[in-house]
C-alpha cells in the first residue's frame, strides 16, 4: 500500500509541477460533472492561470482555403513536391501521368509522412521521408483503370523512403540533387530480415526459401531516429496491397490484419504474385514490420527487425534510458488495437555503432494494460510482457515460439489482456526524457463489443481523439508500471455543450480540432500537434476547418493553432534544423490544387517554416 500511495503522490506533484493549467478535465465544458474535478488533482492548478511561456506566437484561425496559413511573422516555402527529380539524370515531374516508373524510381516519392533531419554541418543535412501510399487517380492518365505491369512497378517504385542531402545558402535549405547519398528505397529495395521471426517458416516463399530476404518496404507512416544516427520507418497499412482473383481461404490471423483477396483496389497481385495470397500468402508476413536504415550509405541494406512486433505500425518513439537500455514506443493504428513498448536486452554503447545497430534484435516486447475506473481520466497502468511462454502465450493457447508472438503480435497482446485502444499513432517522448505522450486519433467503434468506454478511451463513438500521457515507475522506462492521465480531450465546443464531446477545458471555440495524429517535441519542449481529421467543417465539425497543426505547452495546457493545410490533405511528419530555426512539415494528399494552384494536380509536398526574424520557430 505505501508504494502505491508514494506512486500516486509522485504523479500528483508531477502534475501539479507541470501542467498548471492544461487540465484534462472538463471545467466548464462539462457543467455539473463535478466527479472528474473531485477525482483530479489538477482542478486546483488550473484555477491559478499560468500563461505559456513557450508559445510566443499569435494563433490563427481555421481555414478552408487551398494552401497553408502559418501566423504572422512566419513564412513558407516549398523544398519538394511528389515527382520532383532527386538525382541529377532524373526526369522533371510531368503532370499528365504517363511517365513510366523507372521516372518514379527517380524521383520523390508519394504521399510524404513522417521524416527525420540528420544534420551533417551546420549547412548540410540529410532528410529521410516517409512516402505512403499512392493516389491512382492522379498517378496515372487514367486513374489505374487500365492497369499494366508496369503501372504497378511505378505504384510500387512512389512507396517507400527518400533520403536527400540539403544545402543552406543565405539561411534556406534546398535539396542537392548532386548529393552522393541521395537514395530511393522502394517497393523492391532488398531487405534483410532480423530477429526472433527470421528464418521462420512463416516467412519463407518460394523467392526466398531462407526467410531472411525481402523486396521492399511499403505504406511507410512515420518514423524514428536513433542515437547511433540510423533511420526507423514504420510500415503501416501494408493488408491494401495483397490481394487476389483465385478462391482462396484466410484463418483469422489475416482477417486481423485486414487482409482479404478484395485488397483496397490497388490490384498489384494482378501482375506481380508477389502479392496475390493464393500464390503467395506467406509474403505478407513479410510486411508490417519497423525497418532500420542507415541513411549515410546508400548501398547499405535495410533491415526488418522483427523484435519489435508485427502490427501496423505508426512511429517508434526511442529513449535511451537511465540505465543505458534503450526503449522504444509503438502504436498499431487501427481502431480498437494497442500500444506497445519495447526493451533492449543489451545496452547502449555511445560511439560504437557496430554494436549499436544490432540492438533491436534482442529484447522484450511489452504491450500497455491501462487501469479503467469509471469517470476517472487519470489511474495507472502496466506493460504486459509478450513473450513466449508467459502470459498464456504458449502452445495450448495457438503459440509455438516467440517468432509467432512477433509475426502475430496483435493476437498476443490480446490472449495477455492489453487495452484496446482508439487508434495509437504517434508517440513522442518529452525532452525531460521523463514523460511520454500518445496520440488516439479517433475511433467510431468505441463502446461497441470489446472496446469498453472508459479510462484513456472516455467516450463511445469517438469522432474528436484524445491525446495520453504517461509517466514511467521511478522514470523508469522500463519499469513494468506507469501512471497516466489525458493531455487534452479534442471536441467541438459550439456543437457539444456539457458533456466530453465539448473536450476537454483546454479546447475552446479558438483551437478546437479533431484527430490528432502526428506528434513531436522541439528541444524547448513545445509539443506540436499535427491532424488528419474530418476536413468537412459541418455537423459535428463544424468551425473546424481544413486539417491544420497546434502548438501545445505541456507545462501550463495551452494550445494554439499555428498551421492551417490546404483542402483535403493531412498535415503530418516533422522535423527540425539543428538550430531549430526551420521547421519542415508534411502535406500529404491534397485534394484541390495545391501547391502550384490553378488548374494544376494536386502533389504532396514538404514545406519548410521560417521564423521572418530569423529566430527559432515558436519563440
Amino acid at each position: 500500500m505505501t508504494d502505491l500511495l508514494d506512486k500516486e503522490s509522485d504523479f500528483s506533484n508531477m502534475i501539479n509541477a507541470r501542467l498548471s493549467r492544461r487540465g484534462f478535465l472538463l471545467g466548464t465544458a462539462v457543467a455539473g460533472a463535478g466527479a472528474f474535478l473531485a477525482l483530479n488533482p489538477v482542478a486546483k492548478a488550473m484555477a491559478a492561470g499560468m500563461e505559456s511561456k513557450l508559445l510566443n506566437f499569435t494563433a490563427i484561425p481555421t481555414s478552408t482555403s487551398d494552401t497553408v496559413v502559418v501566423p504572422k511573422g512566419y513564412s513558407t516555402g516549398n523544398l519538394m513536391s511528389w515527382g520532383d527529380p532527386i538525382f541529377a539524370n532524373a526526369p522533371a515531374f510531368n503532370a499528365d501521368g504517363k511517365q513510366d516508373s523507372k521516372a518514379q524510381a527517380m524521383q520523390f516519392g508519394d504521399n510524404t509522412d513522417g521524416m527525420s533531419l540528420f544534420q551533417l554541418s551546420n549547412d548540410h543535412a540529410l532528410l529521410a521521408i516517409n512516402n505512403e501510399y499512392t493516389n491512382y487517380e492522379f498517378l496515372f492518365s487514367d486513374g489505374g483503370k487500365a492497369l499494366t505491369a508496369d503501372d504497378v512497378k511505378k505504384a510500387q517504385a512512389a512507396l517507400g523512403v527518400t533520403i536527400v542531402e540539403l544545402v543552406r545558402k543565405d539561411g534556406k535549405w534546398s535539396m542537392d540533387k548532386n548529393g552522393k547519398m541521395n537514395r530511393r528505397i522502394t517497393a523492391n529495395t532488398e531487405m534483410q530480415i532480423s530477429g526472433p521471426a527470421a528464418g521462420h517458416d512463416l516467412l519463407k516463399t518460394k523467392a526466398d526459401p531462407t526467410g531472411t530476404k525481402v523486396l521492399g518496404t511499403i505504406n511507410n507512416c512515420a518514423n524514428g531516429q536513433t542515437p547511433w544516427g540510423t533511420y526507423l520507418t514504420c510500415e503501416e497499412n501494408f493488408d491494401g496491397m495483397f490481394g487476389s482473383d483465385k478462391a482462396v481461404t484466410l484463418n483469422d490471423d489475416f482477417k486481423r490484419y485486414g487482409i482479404t483477396a478484395d485488397g483496397s483496389g490497388y490490384n498489384w497481385h494482378k501482375h506481380d504474385p508477389r502479392f496475390d495470397l493464393a500464390v503467395n500468402p506467406n509474403e505478407a508476413n513479410r510486411f508490417g514490420w519497423v525497418v532500420e536504415i542507415d541513411p549515410k550509405n546508400p548501398t547499405s541494406t535495410p533491415v526488418k527487425r522483427t523484435a519489435l512486433g508485427r502490427f501496423k505500425h505508426e512511429n517508434a518513439a526511442l529513449i535511451v534510458n537511465n540505465d543505458g537500455h534503450v526503449v522504444v514506443y509503438l502504436g498499431d493504428d487501427e481502431r480498437g488495437e494497442h500500444l506497445y513498448k519495447f526493451v533492449t536486452k543489451h545496452k547502449y554503447q555511445p560511439g560504437n555503432d557496430s554494436a549499436n545497430r544490432k540492438l533491436l534484435d534482442e529484447g522484450t516486447l511489452y504491450v500497455a494494460k491501462f487501469k479503467m475506473e469509471k469517470d476517472k481520466l487519470e489511474g495507472d497502468g502496466e506493460w504486459l510482457e509478450l513473450t513466449y511462454g508467459k502470459n498464456g502465450l504458449t502452445k495450448e493457447n495457438g503459440f509455438n515460439s516467440q517468432a509467432e508472438v512477433v509475426i502475430f503480435a496483435r493476437r498476443a497482446a490480446t490472449q495477455v489482456g492489453a487495452t484496446t485502444m482508439d487508434r495509437p499513432e504517434w508517440v513522442a517522448v518529452h525532452p525531460d526524457k521523463k514523460h511520454v505522450f500518445c496520440t488516439l486519433t479517433n475511433n467510431k467503434n468505441r463502446g461497441q463489443e470489446g472496446q469498453d468506454v472508459g479510462g484513456p478511451n472516455p467516450r463511445a463513438k469517438n469522432n474528436y481523439g484524445q491525446i495520453v500521457r504517461w509517466l514511467p515507475t521511478n522514470n523508469d522506462h522500463s519499469s513494468a508500471t506507469f501512471q497516466w492521465d489525458l493531455y487534452l480531450i479534442a471536441g467541438n465546443p459550439t456543437v457539444h455543450q456539457g458533456d466530453l464531446y465539448a473536450g476537454s477545458a483546454n479546447i475552446n471555440k479558438d483551437n478546437m480540432f479533431n484527430s490528432p495524429d502526428g506528434l513531436g517535441f522541439d528541444k524547448a519542449g513545445r509539443l506540436w500537434i499535427q491532424t488528419d481529421g474530418n476536413y468537412s467543417n459541418e455537423g459535428d465539425y463544424a468551425g473546424q476547418g481544413n486539417n491544420q497543426m497546434l502548438c501545445g505547452d505541456p507545462e501550463t495546457g495551452e494550445v494554439r493553432r499555428f498551421l492551417t493545410g490546404p483542402i483535403g490533405c493531412e498535415v503530418t511528419g516533422l522535423a527540425f534544423s539543428e538550430d531549430q530555426k526551420t521547421m519542415f512539415v508534411g502535406i500529404q494528399h491534397p485534394t484541390g490544387h495545391y501547391p502550384a494552384g490553378g488548374d494544376n494536380k494536386p502533389r504532396s509536398t514538404i514545406v519548410m517554416i521560417t521564423k521572418d526574424n530569423g529566430g527559432v520557430i515558436g519563440s
